[in-house]
């Protein structure tokens, strides 16, 4: 397969290919005129890759569960301990992103939204008034 083949069967776009083969996720062949080749192994990769960014695991957790993927004596343990991890950062980011709405939500309440130019929101991201703390 080409790269734009194989593009159309992953989803992934050209440039993103391109990219994971410049740091090393993936190793397509290189025909006499240069082109890439991909096999079917390829594609799998790609897929994997895809659907692990997807459910947003940095490039780094994708290298890694990856190899553990090809890697018949891995442990569960090991995969579990890297998708647990990904697990808490993304409960981190709910809680802080809870927080941020939370007083986002206080700081359009307190503005009138009328014609005068009194706004407690610029107040607020000014430093002039001081934000409400979310609970």
């Amino acid at each position: 397969m080409n790269i734009s083949d194989v593009a159309e069967r992953s989803g992934l776009p050209a440039k993103t290919i391109r990219y994971y083969e410049d740091i090393g996720l993936i190793r397509p062949g290189r025909l006499s005129n240069g082109y890439r080749t991909f096999t079917d192994s390829d594609l799998h990769k790609l897929t994997f890759i895809s659907r692990a960014r997807h459910l947003g695991f940095p490039i780094e957790d994708c290298r890694a569960l990856l190899a553990l993927y090809e890697d018949d004596t891995r442990e569960s343990s090991q995969v579990r301990h890297i998708a647990g991890h990904h697990l808490r950062e993304i409960d981190e980011k709910i809680d802080l992103l809870r927080t941020i709405r939370a007083t986002l939500a206080e700081l359009v309440d307190a503005c009138q939204g009328d014609h005068r130019p009194d706004c407690p929101i610029l107040k607020g991201l000014s430093g002039e008034a001081r934000l409400p703390q979310a609970e």
